[in-house]
């Protein structure tokens, strides 16, 4: 996953400081989904890895939000409704867990990705909240889950 990661920052030039590109965390995706609260889906088709999504409740989140992070496909399957079906899953998960709201960071870069999670209903924010260290990300977007 981390060389889909990467991989997909490099395509859009946003391998750069500030960004998962350089978090130590993006090389051991494992040992860093281990935190209570937290999961990391991952789409393989005959033992290839297509992408993956993950669901953390970073620091200094409220607590009853959890983030969405590094939801990264790679570039052959982008476009077929993959991030999609990987995003909903973690909306579902979030609410079993009890969270009542998703945030993400994101950049202008990646519209694709942003416009995909304005779909999903994901709102822009007019700041961040939490502490990611994501600091060259600009677009900040919550996800409200609705009570049953």
């Amino acid at each position: 996953m981390a060389v889909i990661l990467k991989t997909s920052l490099e395509e859009f030039g946003l391998n750069i400081p500030g960004t998962a590109y350089f978090d130590e965390s993006t090389n051991h995706l494992y040992e860093s989904f281990r935190v209570k609260g937290s999961k990391y889906f991952v789409a393989e088709q005959e033992n290839e890895i297509l992408g993956g999504v993950g669901l953390y409740p970073s620091d200094g989140l409220p607590e009853d939000t959890v983030e969405l992070v590094k939801m990264y496909l790679a570039s052959a399957h982008r476009g077929k409704g993959l991030g999609k079906t990987l995003m909903q899953k973690c909306i579902t998960l979030a609410e079993e867990l009890g969270y009542k709201n998703i945030y993400l960071e994101s950049m202008p870069e990646l519209s694709a990705a942003v416009s995909a999670y304005e779909k999903l209903g994901f709102k822009l924010l007019d700041k961040p909240i939490g502490n990611t260290g994501h600091y060259s990300c600009t677009i900040w977007m919550l996800y409200e889950i609705s009570p049953c």
